[in-house]
């Protein structure tokens, strides 16, 4: 389900192992290109952050977006081949963060004004990949305060090598920034993994036609002020979207990745390896994607509904349609899972009680996708195949489309982030630009009216 956002990814990793080019320095500045659009459907003033075609990508909506102070987001980007930018959410203005490049997940600070990384030693090319990666903090607040007086010093200043892990780990990919904000969660390879397992362990093999799954896969930690590393957890399978619980220390969020349906999606597990489980156990007909802890206890997931029932004598079976890059998941090869002939829509599923609710979808077409959720609990979010944003109120289960237009042909979908005050929601679109490809940084408010909403308690 993730085809065109594992491309790009790969892309931009693939770009942080080249060079960077001598006029890339950290602190530099770049002019604003803030613009204010109505959409011409829905009527919301959407405030796009950057407006021109220089191949920005928002952080996955697994992770945080914002700066700790509210002011900047930190974004992917080709203005800087390798190089992370931030932009100044009310001025537009945008600096670029990060110096020497990096790989995989940007992970900002919600406490403190910092930004980490993984990064490919010096020296690595195409033809001489990394066996080791550098785990980099940032210091923002710094970084801004030095570019904005024009008197940036070296790189050094600014960034840390907090630790590099050891070539035998295979260390790489997703990475997360736990709540307190003094270790990291990353994944290692296959080797490592095996280490760690039970001899009887059956490991599971690729599942569905995007030939993804196949394990074991691992999870490692990293002390950032220590740079001690501890195994976390392996498992007999693919793993992918890492993610932390931004409340809670010490809770991991994960899935098995096969690029579209799993046999069980979502997983979870602490920091210590306690805990290992399914998160949402899905039924075979069930197709979970796109998981992101949204509150401190829940997680919000997709249950898709995008694959036609098709009736013959041996009664309903999925959808047999090609193959279709802008919306994937047509294929007859992932079985008989995510019609409609079961419920679907927005679901949040409780850490605590593990407790399942529907929090709405979509009365036709894909079903929502990519979903997210406010922190107070008040609001869930999601987009679906027509890059349509979907505002839903949890409480009363009321949905509102907010924008519509963001063009199927985008190089990647909407995947919709909601602020830490809960007011406006972070999206990537092409709806401005020529190419019907390249996307923005754009943000889209969640409606007074509903922000103003008051709600008797249940039973008065």
């Amino acid at each position: 389900m993730k085809l065109k956002s594992t491309l790009l990814l790969a892309a931009l990793s693939a770009a942080a192992l080249l060079a960077t080019p001598a006029a890339a320095q950290i602190g530099k500045r770049f002019p604003s290109e803030r613009k204010v659009v109505k959409d011409p459907v829905t009527g919301t003033m959407l405030t796009f952050l950057t407006s021109t075609p220089s191949g920005d990508s928002k952080i996955y909506q697994t992770h945080n977006q914002w700066t700790s102070d509210g002011h900047w987001l930190i974004f992917r980007s080709g203005r800087v081949p390798g190089e992370a930018m931030a932009v100044n959410e009310k001025t537009g203005e945008m600096v670029q963060v990060t110096e020497g490049g990096y790989t995989g997940m940007l992970n900002i600070g919600r406490k403190s004004m910092k930004l980490y990384f993984m990064r490919n030693p010096a020296g690595t090319t195409r033809e001489n990949p990394a066996t080791s990666v550098q785990i980099i903090e940032v210091d923002l607040a710094k970084v801004f305060a030095d570019s904005k007086a024009g008197k940036m010093q070296a790189p050094s200043v600014y960034q840390r090598v907090c630790g590099t892990t050891p070539p035998e780990m295979g260390a790489g990919g997703d990475m997360a920034l736990d709540a307190n904000e003094d270790v990291v969660y990353f994944r290692v390879g296959k080797a490592e993994a095996a280490k760690h397992l039970a001899a009887n362990t059956k490991i599971e093999s690729n599942f569905g036609p995007r030939n993804m799954g196949a394990g074991p896969a691992g999870l490692a930690s990293m002390n950032l002020k220590t740079g001690e590393f501890k195994h976390v957890v392996s498992v007999p399978f693919q793993i992918g979207h890492v993610q932390t619980n931004p409340w809670v220390p010490g809770e991991i969020v994960f899935c098995w990745e096969t690029g579209g349906k799993s046999p069980q999606r979502t997983w979870t597990v602490l920091a210590d390896g306690s805990g290992l489980r399914p998160l949402y156990p899905e039924a075979s007909y069930e197709w979970v994607t796109h998981e992101a802890v949204i509150t401190r206890d829940e997680v919000a997931f997709a249950l898709m509904g995008h694959r036609k029932i098709n009736f013959n004598k041996d009664g309903a079976t999925a959808s047999n349609q090609a193959s279709d890059p802008r919306n994937p998941g047509q294929e007859a090869g992932w079985g008989e899972s995510g019609t409609r002939e079961k419920p679907t829509g927005l679901g949040i599923v409780n850490l605590r009680t593990r407790e399942v609710t529907i929090a709405g979808q979509t009365p036709s077409g894909s079903g929502l996708w990519h979903v997210s959720g406010s922190a107070d609990g008040r609001f869930a979010v999601g987009d679906d195949f027509s890059r349509s944003l979907y505002l839903i109120d949890r409480q009363t289960h009321e949905m509102l489309m907010l924008t519509t237009g963001h063009k199927e042909t985008a190089a990647d979908h909407p995947h919709p982030t909601f602020s830490p005050d809960g007011t406006r929601i972070q999206i990537q679109s092409a709806m401005l630009s020529a190419d019907n490809k390249s996307m923005n940084i754009c943000i889209v408010p969640v409606p007074e009216s509903w922000l103003k909403r008051t709600y008797k308690e249940k039973g008065k």
